[in-house]
């Protein structure tokens, strides 16, 4: 259980350092790529995902009573790294937005890692 405590809480952390500055820094990101047409989905992106670290070091905070929740942060990790290797697979998206899509699919094995380790209550 100590494992999946350090696994949530250090994600967390990683997270919550990762997002929070983008919420600074559109200018630059339009500087760098195009003007946003629809900034609610950049801005809600960033909520929902600054939210789920917020689910994160609930979970490191008690594992065990929070284990059914862990398969759904697997998804979570998942599901941006295939979507961001998809469209960088098709030449939509640049390298950058992969190497920490891949951190995040890295992050999520070991969600699934701390869900194995972690016993039922």
């Amino acid at each position: 259980m100590r494992l999946a405590k350090w696994i949530y809480g250090l994600s967390a952390v990683w997270g919550l350092l990762v997002l929070t500055p983008l919420l600074f820094l559109r200018r630059q990101i339009e500087a760098q790529t195009t003007v946003f047409t629809h900034p609610e989905y950049f801005y809600g992106f960033l909520a929902v995902a600054l939210t789920f670290q917020l689910v994160f070091l609930t979970i490191a905070r008690d594992p065990a009573r929070l284990r059914p929740l862990m398969p759904l942060t697997v998804l979570e990790k998942w599901s941006w790294g295939v979507v961001a290797w998809a469209f960088f697979l098709q030449g939509q998206t640049q390298a950058a937005v992969v190497v920490f899509a891949s951190i995040d699919m890295a992050i999520g094995l070991l969600f699934a890692l701390a869900w194995a380790k972690t016993p039922k209550t």
